[in-house]
């Protein structure tokens, strides 16, 4: 493969290489560099054979993409990953918002991925076939007012809505806020599936309801979505018509 760029901010997928973008798994091949938290590093091992390798910690985003840019801007061919999509809560807005900051002259290009969305949604049967919101519970970077705000005016439109860092060791309650924020407007039966480790070992899938969500089993490798008015369980997978006439 001819790399025409000198960065490429590379969506791994859910960590499982079988759903790896052809494009994705080309580059990260013919890279000399690859940037990336270590437990996303470790999903990709077997496509490392003699690349350079930085990893850092949770929460050292700036550390990684200021040394991406470093090594691209030093002529090595670079890659920095993200695990979905790197558009979406990844490393592809950091890291242009940065070069774009700093004026920085080079070539990037963005390789999308399969989103922790989209692999939970296959997992559980068809429950994005409508309207949906994905929302993050995650408060570092976005103040929990206007997460509620957010949770409040998904749940009142009936879009069905995925959730991204449900519950951590720190986040305790705000999984629990989510929900009653729903229930003042939905269903208690409302379908919810829940999926841990989407694509990777020790999946778990759990198809359950609005009102019986259990919120000890979740933590931030598990994708929640909570459907809409319209989404129903039947043969253990979730569907949300569209409106088809079948």
């Amino acid at each position: 493969m001819n790399l025409t760029s000198d960065l490429y901010i590379v969506g791994i997928g859910p960590g499982n290489l079988k759903q790896l973008s052809r494009e994705a798994y080309a580059i990260l091949q013919e890279v000399e560099v690859i940037v990336g938290y270590q437990r996303y590093l470790d999903l990709i091992t077997e496509l490392i054979s003699n690349q350079q390798l930085y990893s850092s910690g949770m929460r050292a985003e700036k550390d990684r993409l200021q040394k991406a840019i470093s090594f691209a801007r030093s002529g090595k061919k670079t890659a920095i990953i993200s695990s979905g999509d790197a558009g979406v809560y990844g490393m592809a807005g950091p890291v242009l918002e940065y070069i774009n900051q700093q004026k920085l002259e080079l070539k990037v290009e963005v390789i999308p991925g399969i989103t922790a969305a989209n692999a939970a949604a296959a997992l559980l049967g068809a429950p994005l076939m409508h309207d949906y919101a994905v929302i993050s519970l995650s408060d570092i970077l976005t103040s929990w007012t206007l997460i509620k705000k957010r949770l409040q005016a998904a749940a009142g439109a009936d879009l069905i809505t995925v959730l991204y860092n449900p519950r951590s060791s720190r986040r305790q309650s705000q999984l629990v806020t989510a929900q009653k924020i729903f229930l003042k407007v939905r269903s208690e039966k409302t379908p919810v599936g829940i999926v841990r480790n989407a694509g990777r070992q020790q999946q778990e899938i759990i198809i359950t309801n609005l009102q019986e969500i259990p919120v000890q089993k979740v933590d931030m490798l598990t994708t929640v979505i909570i459907g809409n008015s319209q989404t129903y369980c039947q043969n253990d997978q979730l569907v949300t018509p569209r409106g088809y006439q079948l």
